[in-house]
């Protein structure tokens, strides 16, 4: 894609013409054009004014730009808002050279991880992964990211200060959260005060994997009791299992609603809702919507480890109710979840490919519908960040363009060729090379 030189100066003023843009991701309901949300193709053609790094005016196709203004005529191209990617672990991101599991099992993963952080989390190796994993973030397009810290065995005070470091390094390019992650059965244990004030000291959000487990209601509450005192949000691991009877989600929602907690709760993978019978289903979705209970779903890291058997093709896609959560009310976002480890052997932090992903894998398509928010504006607002993923006057013009034209040629290519701008300025970032963490990740 060929760049006018006036885009990539300090602070450009200029339109975008003929810009294609997801109407999911408008901020108003503007008339544009006739397009819906029903359609199969729901995008609609206009022109944006940049200036002073925001978006200032979204003018319709059919009006013309003044000739004394500078124009970059993307010929159709689609712009969508930089990318929020609500679930990630940067802690673990790129240890496959080091601790690959070729099994692909949930067990396996486990083992491996909490091996290889005894043996060798401290700062250093932490925080070149981690920058690593950002820098491959920011090049796809990314503007906010949350990542979960695995905090057990007094890891969390190492992990959370190299998250503030890079917190402050990307200051201005990647807003960063941070999640505690530890067994549910760890909040009844002494650890889990120091870990909430730990959690608390650097501004993070308490979290836990849930599954069943003996006690499991004392411990989500006293997870709800620990966030409160301290006024944090919550953000659960949930069911990450094709076990019907694991219910961690139902559970979230149910004591949200009994403590009448204030803060904002995240409930991650729910894999298990996609195997319960109709009824409990429809009961469990009606509870999570009244608690308003956010959904992070991570289809590839999922499809990758649930139903996995040696020597055995998987027969189910591990996937949540993507749409019923959705129809249902429950915001609802996808996200990157692992990078090159031992629970997800690939990926690369592009939101494009992890929301192709979903597309593809939980048949979001035929309509597409308001799906783009999944990436974009529905984890924005479970961060609270306000409105940094719609388009509208007022609005940064932190956007990514493309030479695509419609989403089915979006979905259909990798789109390597996109370009990044952030206030409207034109970045070329590349991405990091393998090679720069092979001294880091040879040993065993």
């Amino acid at each position: 894609m060929t760049v006018p030189a006036f885009v990539a100066e300090a602070n450009p003023s200029y339109w975008l013409q003929g810009a294609r843009l997801p109407l999911a991701c408008l901020a108003s309901a503007v008339e544009l054009g006739r397009a819906s949300l029903a359609t199969a193709e729901p995008w609609v053609q206009a022109h944006l004014q940049i200036g002073d790094g925001m978006i200032r005016a979204i003018l319709p196709a059919s009006q013309s730009i003044a000739d004394d203004q500078l124009v970059w005529d993307l010929r159709q191209g689609m712009v969508w808002p930089a990318f929020v990617d609500l679930h990630t672990h940067l802690d673990k991101a790129h240890l496959w050279p080091r601790c690959p599991s070729p099994a692909g099992s949930f067990g396996t993963a486990i083992r491996l991880t909490q091996a290889d952080r005894r043996r060798h989390w401290q700062a250093q190796d932490l925080y070149q992964r981690m920058d690593f994993a950002l820098r491959c973030s920011y090049a796809h397009g990314t503007q906010a990211l949350r990542t979960h810290l695995d905090c057990e065995e007094g890891q969390a005070v190492i992990s959370f200060a190299v998250l503030q470091r890079l917190q402050q390094e990307w200051a201005g390019r990647l807003t960063l959260q941070g999640v505690s992650l530890m067994p549910i059965e760890a909040f009844h244990q002494p650890q889990a005060i120091a870990i909430a004030d730990t959690v608390a000291d650097y501004g993070g959000i308490l979290g836990g994997v849930i599954y069943p487990h003996p006690g499991l209601q004392d411990q989500v509450e006293r997870a709800f009791e620990l966030a409160q005192e301290r006024g944090l949000d919550l953000d659960f691991h949930c069911d990450e299992t094709l076990d019907p009877q694991a219910e961690g989600l139902r559970l979230v929602a149910a004591t949200k609603l009994r403590l009448d907690f204030t803060g904002q709760v995240t409930c991650g993978h729910c894999c298990s809702l996609a195997l319960q019978q109709p009824h409990r289903v429809t009961d469990t979705l009606d509870l999570v919507r009244r608690a308003q209970v956010a959904v992070v779903s991570l289809p590839s890291c999922n499809l990758y480890l649930q139903d996995r058997r040696a020597g055995a093709t998987p027969r189910y896609r591990g996937i949540t109710l993507l749409r019923e959560l959705q129809q249902a009310g429950v915001a609802v976002a996808v996200g990157s979840d692992n990078t090159r480890d031992p629970f997800f052997a690939y990926g690369d932090h592009d939101m494009l490919e992890v929301f192709t992903q979903a597309v593809r894998i939980g048949h979001l398509d035929h309509p597409l519908g308001d799906w783009p928010r999944a990436v974009g504006q529905t984890p924005a607002t479970v961060m609270g960040l306000g409105r940094i993923a719609q388009l509208g006057p007022g609005s940064p013009a932190n956007l990514v363009v493309f030479k695509a034209r419609s989403f089915n040629e979006l979905l259909s290519r990798p789109q390597g060729d996109r370009t990044l701008l952030r206030q409207g300025q034109a970045i070329y970032p590349t991405l990091p090379d393998y090679a720069e963490l092979d001294g880091l990740l040879c040993g065993n």
